[in-house]
């Protein structure tokens, strides 16, 4: 069996879901740190490394939203969500919160598995040779290498915006393909690293405060704009 060697921390109350995944992930070779309180996880974040927080929402001390929340601007790590199965409002508050992903309860290991490796992978690629590493369109400015997005004033300065993991990888995506209409299949493939099920909003919901913090307005969007039925372009052109 390969290790992936990823240093992860599972914040899991329940006893007999947190031992599963504990044990799951341990067997798949990554190195877990497992706790039940929400405010000792908390100072774990602070006092030590870790690659993954994979949080569950309810939790005694301090809940998941609330950790994700006060940790996401000094976290560079992804963040994964635990969400109660089909609870539109949780997938959604968990985003708004800068959360990268989220996995619905039960809890599938093989698919919680599939997802680790992709962000995993996105901490160590920094970009394909290939592909450029800069863009700048229309005073939008992407860096792969530093992994940063800025926003260039009318009077010329560069505001460095802050986004998460995620949406940064679906930022760049959308730019190295900006004037062509990408699916939302090709999309999903990319970023989540598996088949879309033609059900999981989590796109739209990252596009949705991709163009908040580009001041786009959603109603008339001038930077990603949607394709109805196949999925979005960003526009070379204001």
């Amino acid at each position: 069996m390969i290790a992936e060697s990823g240093r992860l921390l599972l914040v899991e109350d329940d006893l007999t879901l947190g031992k599963m995944v504990d044990d799951f992930l341990t067997g798949h070779g990554f190195r877990v740190r497992w706790e039940s309180n929400g405010l000792r996880a908390l100072g774990l974040i602070d006092s030590e490394h870790f690659d993954v927080l994979i949080l569950d929402i309810g939790l005694p001390g301090m809940d998941g939203i609330e950790i994700c929340r006060t940790v996401r601007d000094r976290f560079s790590g992804s963040i994964i969500m635990l969400t109660a199965r089909g609870d539109e409002i949780d997938e959604v508050v968990c985003l708004e919160v800068g959360a990268d992903d989220y996995i619905a309860k039960p809890v599938r290991p093989r698919a919680l598995l599939a997802r680790l490796k992709v962000h995993l992978r996105r901490g160590k690629v920094q970009g394909k040779p290939t592909e450029a590493s800069r863009l700048e369109i229309n005073g939008l400015i992407i860096d792969a290498n530093s992994r940063t997005v800025r926003q260039r004033t009318e009077l010329g300065k560069e505001n460095i915006l802050t986004v998460t993991t995620a949406e940064f990888d679906l930022l760049l995506f959308l730019m190295r393909s900006a004037g062509e209409v990408v699916g939302r299949n090709e999309i999903y493939e990319h970023i989540q690293g598996i088949a879309y099920d033609g059900v999981d909003r989590s796109i739209d919901l990252r596009v949705s405060r991709l163009r908040k913090k580009l001041g786009d307005d959603p109603s008339n969007p001038k930077r990603i704009k949607s394709v109805r039925g196949v999925g979005y372009i960003f526009a070379l052109e204001p």
